[in-house]
């Protein structure tokens, strides 16, 4: 069993960041991530709202976190994490790969996207039902789409998707959009873009493939069915937060709650980003949280034998 410092869970730009920060204070660190270096932005066709990066695209700002934690000495490892159990003071991770023994564990774990929950979901997944718009739009071209939500990810992935799109449906279940007000107006002003409104998801139909969507008017009680050769679900998702075999405090959702230094109810355990109980999900948050939690781990560490 491999030992190290600190051990984090997770290489989004919270993970890498704290990764960072841990390494540049001399601690033996070691991030576990189970994909690739980057997290979600790396699924991301564009990232306007990071300070320093008026347009960058996803993948291109995860490689600039991992290049920039990777000069200070993070090791970055690709391993899909099971579970995590108390060891005395430390912490034991337990991985396919290897089983690592931590003082300090960062989870930097995210979440992953939420399912709608309606006939024919499962059994198009791969074949018309997509949860990823820069992995596979391109494979819908010229086809109808559908995007299903009202946040900042449905409206900017559906942006993305009308590259590819004939013709593009954001079906949403308000009257109105969540996002932010410079994403709508880009999408209200894409003539491919039209807006189901006060409506829900309630099957995918198809043989091969996904062929037609049906959708419910919350108020009027009508269905309607859309045909579509794709449907791509954006209505947020659930946080990774159930490695533990002990418990720790989360809300009613998932979230793992923290105090300031994003300390979890865990001693010697932190979470940030998405999996942590906040207000926002940007990766602005996500950088920040990881700065706090390195920081505070040091400390953890250094006053380890007090």
């Amino acid at each position: 069993m491999r030992e190290v410092d600190v051990l984090i869970v997770g290489g989004g730009p919270g993970g890498l960041t704290a990764g960072m920060y841990a390494a540049r204070a001399k601690l033996n660190t070691l991030c576990l991530e189970k994909m690739m270096p980057g997290g979600q932005i790396a699924n991301t066709h564009l990232v306007e709202d990071y300070p320093g990066f008026e347009s960058i695209s996803g993948p291109d700002l995860a490689q600039k976190f991992e290049s920039h934690a990777r000069k200070f000495g993070l090791e970055i490892a690709n391993d899909n994490v099971s579970k995590i159990k108390p060891d005395g003071r430390f912490w034991v991770v337990e991985a396919d790969n290897d089983s690592y023994r931590a003082k300090a564990v960062i989870i930097a774990t995210g979440g992953q996207p939420r399912k709608l929950g309606i006939p024919g979901e499962l059994e198009f997944a791969g074949k018309g039902v997509s949860y990823c718009a820069i992995c596979d739009g391109a494979f819908f071209k010229g086809e109808v789409i559908a995007v299903i939500g009202g946040g900042d990810s449905a409206v900017e992935e559906g942006i993305f998707l009308t590259r590819f799109a004939s013709k593009l449906y954001i079906v949403h279940r308000r009257d109105q959009l969540r996002a932010q007000k410079i994403i709508q107006d880009r999408a209200r002003a894409n003539p491919k873009i039209e807006f189901i409104w006060d409506s829900v998801p309630v099957e995918i139909k198809g043989a091969e493939k996904v062929q037609s969507l049906v959708v419910k008017n919350l108020k009027s009680g009508e269905h309607r069915t859309l045909s579509v050769g794709a449907v791509f679900p954006f209505i947020g998702f659930v946080p990774n937060s159930d490695l533990f075999d002990v418990e720790i405090t989360r809300d009613p959702n998932g979230y793992i709650i923290t105090n300031e230094n994003m300390e979890t109810s865990l001693k010697g355990v932190y979470a940030i980003g998405d999996v942590r109980k906040q207000l926002c999900k940007q990766v602005t948050n996500a950088v920040g949280d990881g700065t706090t939690a390195a920081v505070a781990a040091d400390k953890y560490i250094e006053a380890w034998g007090d």
